[in-house]
């Protein structure tokens, strides 16, 4: 049986990724991973700190250890250190939002992102650009903070959190496509699709279809 590491930096993404593999491919043995200090640690710094990168180095070790076929880190503002793991292990590693980047820039133009954690904007809008630039396409990001929204889904508020990134997709008329930045907003998805005539982007299903296609071939 294929098994995948879900590495997870809030419990909010965990039940996300388990509904987008039980519509998609249910069949993986599924290996969650929380270290939910890892998002309030990186709220507090800039940058990503040593520590920050040795506890993603020691993630990634975990995973090998119990035997995973693929790494699938969920949490979307720690880039430089998915790389880091990524380059020093032989299975898939699919960074957060590695896959709907991919279907976003495909579709190409203007692509909106809703963010409800704030400080995965920045490294989430240069990856963006970086994969866009090596797939030789012409698409830009307009990235939307949606304040209020995490603090609402943490303190127990789904459809308080719902509304709210609804409402700030509103910010994001004239483009091609919206993306939902952060694993937690999937099941915000389906409101958004009523009100919105572009297609909306999640990074679980996303990811999901990606590595169905690499593994159960």
């Amino acid at each position: 049986m294929t098994r995948i590491a879900l590495v997870h930096a809030t419990p909010a993404a965990v039940d996300p990724i388990k509904q987008a593999f039980a519509k998609a491919w249910p069949e993986p043995d599924l290996v969650n991973l929380l270290d939910d200090s890892l998002s309030r640690d990186r709220a507090l710094t800039p940058q990503l700190t040593d520590g920050i990168f040795g506890r993603f180095d020691a993630l990634g070790r975990y995973a090998v250890s119990l035997g995973a076929d693929a790494i699938l880190f969920t949490c979307s503002a720690f880039g430089p250190a998915i790389e880091r793991v990524a380059r020093s292990v032989t299975m898939p590693v699919l960074k957060p939002n590695e896959a709907m980047f991919a279907e976003a820039i495909a579709i190409g133009g203007t692509i909106g992102m809703l963010a409800t954690f704030e400080p995965s904007i920045a490294s989430m809008s240069e990856e963006f650009e970086d994969q866009a630039k090596q797939a030789g396409a012409s698409a830009s990001l307009k990235s939307v903070f949606v304040p209020g929204a995490m603090a609402a889904l943490l303190a127990g508020g789904r459809e308080q959190h719902d509304i709210l990134v609804a409402e700030a997709a509103a910010q994001l008329g004239g483009c091609d496509a919206i993306m939902l930045a952060q694993f937690s907003m999937a099941p915000a998805a389906a409101r958004l699709r009523s009100r919105s005539s572009v297609p909306v982007l999640t990074s679980p299903a996303s990811a999901v279809a990606v590595l169905k296609s690499r593994l159960a071939a």
